[in-house]
């Protein structure tokens, strides 16, 4: 059965249930699971959840804004991270973050009205050698330049439309 508002398939929940047992211990195991799937922890879901696990929604609802893992909002099919720890930051980084914020029109925290990427920033990516350090899909690329920025934006777009591979 579907949620046709948020498309939550809450057969695919019951089966991610079914994986780690209907326990309310499972609980942050089946939530990966669902942010995984969805990119984001959708209400309907979460909803779905608590009901199979007997959890109540503000235990849940405490676990997704405790983690920064989760993300109560819809996340981009990219994700682009800026390390804004000290080495980073003395390197350049708020300068790679405002060319990022720029080019894309989205603040950090944002996501692309396309949906396709969103810009957040992190307090260490725990490489400080390379910064200012900027991970695209979990791809990290090192002394990052406004040059080196735009390239990758520019793959990200050509494959969110099909016309080519980063």
């Amino acid at each position: 059965m579907c949620d046709s508002q948020t498309n939550v398939d809450t057969a695919t929940i019951d089966s991610m249930i079914a994986r780690y047992g209907k326990d309310p211990s499972s609980l942050i195991l089946v939530m990966q699971d669902i942010q995984a799937k969805y990119r984001y922890l959708p209400e309907p879901a979460l909803t779905h959840v608590g009901e199979q696990l007997g959890v109540p929604m503000s235990r849940i609802y405490s676990v997704a804004t405790f983690y920064k893992a989760f993300s109560l909002e819809p996340k981009g099919k990219h994700l682009v991270h800026v390390c804004m720890g000290t080495a980073c930051h003395v390197r350049g980084a708020k300068r790679i973050l405002d060319g990022l914020s720029r080019d894309l029109d989205i603040a950090p925290g944002e996501t692309t009205p396309d949906g396709e990427i969103t810009l957040e920033t992190v307090n260490c990516l725990g490489s400080c050698a390379l910064g200012p350090l900027v991970t695209v899909d979990e791809k990290y690329i090192g002394k990052a330049t406004q040059a080196k920025m735009k390239k990758a934006i520019a793959q990200l777009k050509r494959k969110g439309n099909g016309n080519g591979e980063a």
